[in-house]
């Protein structure tokens, strides 16, 4: 028997009776993603789930389960914050309690939110991993169930739902491209999808300094990673399971990698084309559409946006980096003579080519500066390249040394 069928993903949307819990997402067109990609791009609005995430669908269609067979008054996860949620909000809509062990440092709000939804939060563990490990030692009392972020079958199941609603509203999809964390949204959707149209590509998209997937197909067993450090910290699990290595290495086509760099810029993409705030795992999607590891010229492509719990102090780091990275925020070192005057006529130089000053300071005790010089460091907003370059070219033609800060 298969790990995972279409029934079983059926059957867990048939459990989907009450939309203050799960509900149906959009799928909405972008003209400019089409246009960037040279494809028709469809956004499956994944986001906007109530807990802000896909992990309800799975803790969802698990949970009314366990509470329909009785036995169990407690159920425990662990999680970097969007399955805490989604389990927090599934137990209490089933009557039943959870503990939620997150690592020390997960967001804030991903922690308020659990709590929000009804979950006792232990905070516990440097990293996702640590966390888990504690929260396994929480399940020797019998009337404590474990719920699993993605290595069980009914947790993937319920993710696997999302597949069947892109699959009913677009069913001449060609391609559709998901974050792989722990591997359960990919594990669903493409055993739903694949069941109903085998021509359907899938395409899975890890952050590069947190991905297991590429290597573990190499070697044909999961392999895991100890530092798994991305922006995207909702698919930093450091590695997968049996279950769901499994069902990719069946289902799935391709599975692509991208640096933070490119995830911090489809974030900002996303906030300007689409109007839509997401957090690192689901920008991934988008990162991995317009990458160019991935040709979809010509096709119908999905992009699920998974989740849009980005905590506030990691949206300004996302925003700032891809800002810097466009030019659009500039950090500008100039030499001077320390004297009188130097900086309002830098200052000057900067205003009459419209660009604002955010910050200055001088820098006086540094090694490679002679007696009586100082550095000037701005940081200064532009509209783009060709507005930085001028600035930049403009000063220089006063006669000053001016370096690029990154």
């Amino acid at each position: 028997m298969a790990a995972l069928r279409l029934e079983d993903v059926q059957d867990a949307r048939a459990r989907f009776d009450d939309e203050s819990v799960v509900r149906e997402t959009p799928l909405e067109s972008n003209r400019s993603l089409s246009e960037m990609a040279d494809a028709t791009v469809y956004l499956k609005m994944e986001h906007l789930q109530r807990t802000g995430s896909f992990k309800t669908r799975g803790a969802y269609n698990k949970l009314v389960q366990v509470a329909a067979r009785g036995g169990v008054e407690r159920v425990v996860a662990a999680s970097a914050g969007n399955h805490a949620q989604g389990v927090a909000l599934a137990a209490t809509k089933t009557g039943l309690e959870s503990t939620i062990v997150m690592p020390r440092y997960a967001p804030q709000a991903k922690v308020n939110a659990t709590r929000s939804y009804g979950g006792d939060v232990v905070l516990e563990g440097s990293d996702f991993r640590e966390a888990m490990a504690y929260a396994q030692t929480l399940t020797d009392d019998p009337n404590v169930g474990f719920v699993h972020a993605y290595d069980d079958p009914d947790i993937v199941a319920g993710q696997g739902t999302l597949g069947l609603e892109i699959y009913d509203a677009l069913p001449a999809v060609d391609t559709v491209i998901v974050p792989i964390g722990g591997g359960g949204l990919i594990g669903g959707i493409a055993t739903a999808l694949k069941a109903l149209d085998p021509e359907i590509r899938i395409v899975g998209v890890q952050a590069a300094s947190a991905a297991t997937v590429p290597d573990s197909l190499d070697k044909g067993i999961p392999q895991s990673i100890d530092d798994a450090e991305t922006i995207a910290d909702g698919i930093a699990t450091g590695g997968i399971s049996a279950l769901t290595f499994g069902l990719i290495q069946e289902h799935v086509d391709d599975v692509v990698t991208v640096s933070d760099d490119q995830i911090a810029q489809s974030t900002l993409i996303l906030l300007e084309r689409a109007k839509q705030l997401v957090e690192g795992a689901g920008a991934a999607s988008v990162a991995a559409l317009l990458s160019d590891d991935l040709d979809v010229s010509g096709e119908t492509v999905v992009p699920v946006l998974g989740g849009g719990n980005i905590d506030i102090s990691m949206l300004q780091t996302v925003l700032e980096h891809a800002l810097t990275d466009r030019d659009q925020l500039l950090r500008l070192r100039v030499r001077i003579a320390d004297q009188p005057g130097k900086m309002e006529e830098i200052s000057g130089v900067i205003s009459d080519h419209g660009a604002n000053i955010r910050t200055v300071r001088h820098d006086r005790a540094v090694d490679d500066l002679r007696v009586g010089e100082a550095y000037l460091v701005f940081q200064v907003v532009t509209s783009g390249q060709e507005h930085a370059r001028n600035v930049i070219e403009s000063i220089e033609s006063r006669g000053y040394d001016v370096t690029r800060v990154h």
